[in-house]
């Protein structure tokens, strides 16, 4: 049987008057309507087209938007809206669908139930807000922020360690602590190992011979002395290694510049090069990796080094540090006191290549005061010492370790062996009445450091073992570098 014929679909004709007539009809009711009403109808329309707000899960979960509103969760209320990130979200009962344009907290706010979207629940920080993966750093530790919208953070501890400062200064130790720029956000096993890099001598050098100084029985010393008082224009400033755990090159270097200096009686007033050290001096030894001062002494002795003018010190960054740099300086194999290298300086700014030699280094005992008479008459000395993690910290005064991190985790407590300068001594009444006596010593942490990169450290007790291992030497200077000396 024939299927009965289907009716056409009706069209308007806007030639015909009488559709003309219908349409303007049409344009006058809705001119006519309340202009709430044809907002409504419009912004409904756009409501229900729009996709929905949380199609990969609930953003910002834990901010409050209907329970902030306090309002329209019954019934539809298409004017019920508030600012949700870059757009709006809706509080009332018709945004509850398939693909929901709700805010996040309209769920548990308005029904009581869990939202039925994966919540990605943000990280407040200086009331500020982060999405999940969003990552700050601590002082030295990452803290990222994870999907449950905490911040979980590392747990190293750092080099700069703002309750320990605070520790020692609210005690009575006899020194200041303070924060460092340079050290900031790096971690104590950073600290230990870029910052010193002093490996300890094997046994056979720790038990060599002291060298004992002829003093007499009732031989008085002054109560103070400083080496750059003693030798003006003689003693060089304090060195600063940077990353590069190369104590052992800087402290023999700055020792060298100055005995040199005072034993050619001024003609000769070099800066010798620690980059010259820690390139070429490759026996047995690391460069920024560390190394040994006898071997330092060894190289200065058999071949010598230039100064830093000529072969100045190349830095070292502790992320992606570039390998070591190739000696590109030789001494020759004979000569005695100042001479020329075998290349020319790698500095295209200086072109005297002098080479120059120290005698062999001698030990001292570790007598105080044996160790006072040498660097009183033949210039400053290099000593060994344990740098102890509240170290990092000092910032003035007599230096002691203090026990402010003992209440710490065991990973707060570390030390490591270092090498520096001892340029002279003192005495300071403390405020109890009683007298500290002291070294001062240069270190190799740049001027911004410590006393203008000097240290003071208590004195005539081993302190960090100070005085266990203390080395004196001789600069190798011929009649010749003496002829146009007067004086």
């Amino acid at each position: 049987m024939a299927s009965p014929p289907k009716k056409a679909a009706a069209t308007v004709d806007f030639g015909k008057p009488k559709d003309k007539m219908k349409a303007l009809w049409t344009l006058m009711a809705l001119l006519l309507l309340p202009p709430e009403t044809l907002a409504a109808r419009v912004s409904r329309t756009r409501r229900e087209l729009a996709p929905g707000l949380h199609e990969r899960g609930i953003r910002d979960a834990g901010g409050s938007y209907c329970e902030h509103q306090d309002a329209c969760c019954h019934g539809r209320d298409d004017g019920c809206t508030v600012p949700y990130l870059d757009t709006i979200c809706y509080c009332d009962l018709f945004c509850n669908r398939t693909v929901s344009d709700c805010c996040p907290d309209f769920w548990e706010y308005c029904l009581g139930i869990e939202p039925p979207f994966p919540v990605q629940r943000v990280c407040i920080r200086n009331g500020h807000k982060f999405p999940t993966g969003a990552t700050y750093r601590e002082n030295c530790n990452l803290c990222t922020c994870y999907t449950n919208g905490q911040w979980n953070c590392e747990n190293h501890a750092c080099l700069i360690n703002t309750d320990m400062v605070d520790a020692v200064n609210r005690g009575n130790y006899g020194w200041r602590a303070s924060n460092y720029s340079q050290f900031w956000g790096m971690t104590l096993e950073e600290g230990i190992h870029y910052r010193l890099g002093t490996i300890k001598p094997p046994t056979s050098v720790m038990n060599m011979n002291e060298l004992q100084m002829n003093m007499e029985a009732n031989e008085i010393l002054p109560q103070h002395f400083n080496a750059a008082n003693k030798w003006a224009g003689m003693i060089h400033e304090p060195l600063d290694q940077g990353n590069c755990a190369g104590s052992w090159a800087f402290s023999t270097a700055a020792v060298a510049s100055d005995r040199i200096s005072i034993h050619s009686m001024g003609h000769m007033t070099p800066a010798l090069s620690p980059q010259n050290l820690l390139s070429c001096n490759t026996r047995h030894q690391q460069g920024c990796n560390g190394g040994r001062v006898d071997g330092a002494w060894w190289y200065l002795r058999r071949r010598g080094v230039v100064t830093d003018e000529c072969y100045p010190f190349t830095s070292q960054t502790k992320e992606g540090s570039p390998p070591a740099p190739p000696c590109m300086m030789q001494s020759r194999s004979t000569g005695r006191g100042k001479r020329q290298a075998t290349a020319r300086c790698p500095n295209p700014r200086s072109h005297s290549n002098d080479i120059y030699q120290s005698t062999p280094a001698y030990r001292l005992s570790s007598d105080e005061k044996e160790i006072m008479k040498e660097l009183m008459e033949n210039g400053p000395v290099q000593a060994i010492m344990e740098v102890h993690e509240d170290f990092f910290m000092y910032r003035g005064g007599i230096y002691r370790h203090t026990p402010v991190a003992a209440w710490k985790p065991e990973n707060y407590r570390r030390h490591g062996t270092h090498s520096v300068k001892l340029t002279g001594w003192g005495e300071e009444r403390m405020p109890d009445g009683s007298n500290q006596k002291y070294w001062i010593a240069a270190n190799s942490w740049g001027k911004d450091w410590g006393e203008h990169g000097y240290f003071r450290i208590a004195r005539g007790a081993n302190e960090c073992d100070i005085e266990t291992f203390v080395v004196g030497v001789w600069g190798r200077v011929g009649m010749e570098d003496m002829h146009h000396h007067k004086k």
